[in-house]
């Protein structure tokens, strides 16, 4: 939410004028407006598409829990837990877990964990799409290429991520402090923001995510979410990465 201070400002001003001694008092009022920012009570926004254009990689099933119940479940948390702080000055999720150390600490960890839910989940919807319709090109494939040793390079590394991640969590694709891309992971729905970190392309390995499908398949689901990355849009968030500051 954005509200508005307005100060107003008086200025007095005396002319003389050319026959006589006639002073002409000027009254002038000027608006001084200060924006302010105001948390407001996160949404879940839809999914991007209908809950089976990722089959027959990811069932309707499991999208609509995980996207329904699951998400909608780290936004109501988040929710509560800045309701007891209405002044907390962030405009959005990036915001907040990008400053962290400064959050009041009797709400730090579930912001941590509902809003690193969030905006995990976010991104986890945007860079995916129809199976087999999207192809690694450009700078992007050029970094990979520079940073981590080529695309078949990247695979073996994301996978082991995401398969090694023990328990619940996530593996990652972020650019880090200097620019350069590296594969890691995180534990629950900490977001690689917490180390300073940009993720551009997330892989959530929480059971809820593919168990309805995969079972306890692990490895099975990381193989076959290689066929359901939308490169564009990674590339896109690749490219925000580099230039934060002209989104």
């Amino acid at each position: 939410m954005i509200d508005y201070i307005v100060v107003m400002q008086v200025h007095r001003i005396a002319f003389t004028g050319t026959i006589g001694q006639i002073n002409v008092i000027v009254m002038s009022f000027h608006a001084l407006i200060i924006r302010r920012t105001i948390m407001k009570p996160f949404e879940l926004a839809p999914l991007p598409y209908a809950y089976d254009f990722l089959e027959p990689v990811i069932d309707k099933e499991t999208m609509q829990i995980h996207h329904d119940k699951h998400h909608q479940a780290y936004v109501n948390n988040l929710n509560a837990a800045i309701a007891k702080y209405p002044d907390l000055p962030y405009g959005c999720v990036d915001c907040i877990l990008g400053d962290i150390e400064n959050v009041p600490e009797d709400i730090r960890q579930a912001v941590i964990n509902n809003g690193g839910g969030h905006k995990n989940h976010t991104l986890f919807w945007d860079i995916m799409t129809k199976p087999d319709s999207s192809t690694l090109s450009g700078d992007l494939k050029e970094a990979i290429d520079r940073d981590l040793g080529g695309y078949d390079a990247f695979v073996e590394a994301f996978s082991n991520a995401a398969a090694t991640r023990f328990g619940s969590g996530w593996a990652w694709l972020v650019v880090n402090k200097d620019g350069k891309l590296e594969v890691t992971s995180t534990a629950n729905q900490d977001n690689p923001l917490l180390e300073g970190k940009t993720g551009i392309l997330g892989l959530d390995v929480w059971e809820h995510a593919y168990y309805l499908h995969y079972q306890n398949r692990r490895p099975d689901y990381i193989k076959e979410f290689f066929r359901v990355i939308n490169w564009d849009k990674v590339s896109e968030n690749y490219t925000k990465a580099l230039n934060p500051h002209h989104k």
